[in-house]
């Protein structure tokens, strides 16, 4: 696969159509919404380079914003459809490496959890009822 580039206007315009409404707020409070294609470039290169989310480039929006709109995009299909229309198999395989990246991160993340969650029992407790000691440091899922 080549490196990584921004969209150019002409593959812009053969994905715009695919990807969802956003509805502007009806209040007129917070941030105003992320430029749509900046959050779609910001996705692609996480995809492309293998990279963590945090560690996107300041020219993209913010990389909460952008994992946030590819977990939204992933879950109804479209990012699948989008990186078929641009990429062909290539974008197929794409799709299929940043899903196994998916599963591996949060696979491990369960078998974390299920090991720091365990019940302890202290010779000292005061009550007969189990008490649960977390340790271990769990880690963002971003």
């Amino acid at each position: 696969m080549t490196p990584y580039r921004d969209l150019t206007d002409e593959e812009w315009l053969r994905v715009a159509p695919l990807l969802p409404e956003l509805r502007p707020r009806s209040e007129l409070r917070g941030r105003p919404l992320a430029n749509t294609r900046a959050v779609l470039n910001g996705v692609l290169w996480v995809m492309y380079s293998g990279a963590t989310w945090s560690a996107m480039p300041r020219k993209y929006p913010s990389y909460q914003t952008c994992h946030r709109r590819f977990k939204a995009w992933h879950q109804s299909g479209v990012l699948k459809r989008m990186l078929e229309q641009l990429f062909g198999a290539a974008g197929t395989d794409l799709c299929n490496s940043i899903e196994a990246r998916m599963r591996v991160h949060v696979a491990g993340q369960a078998d974390e959890l299920s090991v720091a969650a365990a019940p302890v029992e202290y010779a000292q407790a005061p009550s007969s009822a189990p008490v649960y000691e977390y340790g271990g440091s769990l880690k963002h899922a971003a």
